[in-house]
C-alpha cells in the first residue's frame, strides 16, 4: 500500500509540475487526481480535443468549474500520452 501510494505521490507532483508548464492552473490535490485548468483555452475544447485523440479528462460544464478537467493519476506512461496529448492540443488550438 505504501509503495504504491508514494508512487502515486510522485506522479501527481511530477504531472502537477508538467501541467504548469504548459501554462495550466493546477488546484492543490491530496488525491489521485488533479483539477487543472488551461491559462487561455475553455475546458471543453481541451477535453474535446484530447477525446479526439483517444485520452480521456473529466469535464464538467458547470458554473465556476467550466474551464477545469479532472485528471486521474494513471502510471508516468499514461501521464506523458496525456502531456503530449495536450502540447499537442495546445499547439493546434492556438496556432
Amino acid at each position: 500500500f505504501e509503495d504504491k501510494r508514494d508512487r502515486v505521490i510522485a506522479t501527481r507532483e511530477s504531472l502537477s509540475a508538467a501541467l504548469r508548464a504548459l501554462q495550466f492552473e493546477v488546484l492543490p490535490s491530496a488525491a489521485n487526481f488533479l483539477f487543472a485548468r488551461h491559462a487561455v483555452l475553455p475546458g471543453a475544447q481541451v477535453a474535446a480535443e484530447l477525446r479526439n485523440r483517444a485520452i480521456l479528462v473529466r469535464h464538467f460544464p458547470k458554473p465556476r468549474i467550466d474551464d477545469y478537467l479532472r485528471i486521474s493519476i494513471g502510471t508516468d506512461e499514461e501521464c506523458e500520452t496525456l502531456l503530449s496529448g495536450l502540447a499537442d492540443v495546445i499547439a493546434s488550438l492556438k496556432g
